[in-house]
């Protein structure tokens, strides 16, 4: 009877693995060296910052209304700067360039300096029901942070995309001293 029943439950944890692998959550994350939480919040601390969508989540749904339908949760998820997203291209290209880049369903072969350095995004087919997004944070032509995320959702109104953004922005633009640059001389804690 013991065996039967340590069976059942071996079984029923198997079954459970693809509904937690679709649960949502955060991939791998890199920092470069020079990423500094300080520095985003001074680019955007009372003002618009520019996201940029490559691709449409949901294949089959107007695009335009997609990014209209995603931007409230995105400034709903905001970081703590006081700073307001935006799709729009800037009047004049600023120097330093910084941007928020959204790709739907990469290609596995598409990396975050092809992102920064604007080469055309290459995708793969997207799975129905999953929200999959390759996050970018750039300066110029640099890369200064990146990780993925996902999540099941039906739609862009969706409440577990907002939520996704929400842990999502708090990875890209992470505070965390550890990820302070070390300048040299002076207060290193």
């Amino acid at each position: 009877m013991r065996l039967k029943s340590l069976l059942s439950t071996a079984l029923l944890g198997l079954a459970a693995l693809p509904v937690a692998a679709l649960a949502g959550g955060i991939g791998g994350t890199y920092y470069a060296p020079q990423y500094d939480f300080r520095e985003f919040f001074a680019a955007a601390d009372g003002r618009n910052f520019q996201v940029i969508l490559n691709g449409n989540p949901f294949p089959g749904s107007d695009p335009k209304q997609v990014a209209a339908d995603l931007l409230p949760m995105l400034q709903a998820a905001k970081p703590r700067p006081a700073l307001t997203f935006t799709y729009a291209d800037p009047p004049e290209r600023p120097r330093p360039y910084y941007r928020l880049v959204l790709t739907f369903d990469p290609a596995l072969d598409y990396g975050s300096i092809q992102v920064c350095n604007g080469a055309p995004p290459r995708y793969k087919p997207g799975r129905p029901g999953l929200f999959y997004v390759f996050a970018v944070y750039c300066r110029n032509d640099q890369v200064l942070s990146e990780t993925t995320a996902w999540t099941p959702a039906s739609g862009p109104n969706d409440p577990k995309i907002a939520e996704l953004f929400r842990q999502l922005f708090q990875v890209v633009w992470s505070d965390s001293p550890a990820l302070k640059p070390q300048l040299g001389g002076g207060d290193r804690n």
